[in-house]
């Protein structure tokens, strides 16, 4: 599987669309310090960038690497190497890349500023940490749905639509959800039902960790009663992985049903 994961990753390395991804968020972050002093403000702007296109693009890398390499992949099939080692190597590789180019794009605008040295340093490791996991859900959830459907365009229009779902209808579905039951005590239901979208879940630790979850009421006060005490960011991050290990779990599957 290392040699699988290693090619992969060494491959989308040396991919345009690679460099294009690092290349746009580096020259973002740059323009963020050089506009603004504040560091925060910085990551409350990285932030609201980082939680929709990192998903984003993490969903269409998925689809595109599934489909552009499917005849070298039934290549290896053909070799004494097993599926899974196959399957999960080619997921890992895609998502360590953007991982890379996410974490390179970002962090060096702050390592030339001396951003690292500051009290905002944890702050912005969490956000770079909660980038990194959304890149590992998506970019999984996307190649098990490429795995799943042979139609290219039936599986471009599956994977865009579960993007929108998560950074979109989900909350619009949710926010129906509390106009209709304000009558009820939702704040702990709210809670529980946070932790069922990545996106929604890590923009929630990233408001607590940079102190202003103030600004979502009585919710926000909740969410910081309980997800800001170690048990609770355990359990965030413990969601978050189930989320990683939810596709590549997927992945396994289908792998070793599908006929090829």
């Amino acid at each position: 599987m290392f040699k699988i994961l290693r090619y992969s990753f060494s491959d989308l390395m040396r991919s345009r669309w690679t460099y294009f991804y690092f290349g746009f968020f580096l020259l973002f972050t740059l323009g963020l310090l050089f506009l603004s002093s504040d560091v925060g403000k910085v990551i409350i702007s990285l932030m609201n960038v980082i939680l929709i296109l990192v998903p984003l693009i993490a969903t269409m890398f998925g689809i595109m690497f599934y489909y552009n390499s499917r005849e070298f992949t039934e290549l290896l099939l053909a070799q004494p190497l097993s599926r899974t080692q196959l399957f999960i190597g080619q997921y890992l590789g895609l998502a360590l890349s953007l991982s890379a180019s996410l974490l390179l794009g970002v962090g060096l605008p702050f390592l030339v500023y001396g951003i690292f040295m500051s009290a905002e340093i944890w702050n912005f490791a969490v956000l770079l940490l909660n980038g990194i996991l959304l890149s590992f859900i998506f970019s999984g959830m996307a190649f098990w749905i490429a795995l799943r459907h042979e139609n290219r365009i039936k599986g471009f229009g599956l994977a865009i639509m579960m993007w929108l779902f998560f950074a979109v209808i989900y909350d619009g579905i949710f926010l129906l959800g509390l106009m209709w039951f304000s009558d009820y005590p939702l704040e702990y239901v709210s809670l529980g039902v946070s932790l069922l979208n990545p996106i929604d879940l890590s923009r929630i630790l990233i408001l607590l960790k940079l102190d202003i979850s103030a600004l979502m009421g009585y919710t926000g006060a909740v969410f910081e009663k309980f997800l800001g005490t170690g048990l609770g960011i355990s359990l965030s991050f413990l969601s978050l992985g189930f989320w990683i290990l939810l596709p590549t779990a997927n992945i396994r599957r289908v792998a070793l049903k599908k006929d090829f």
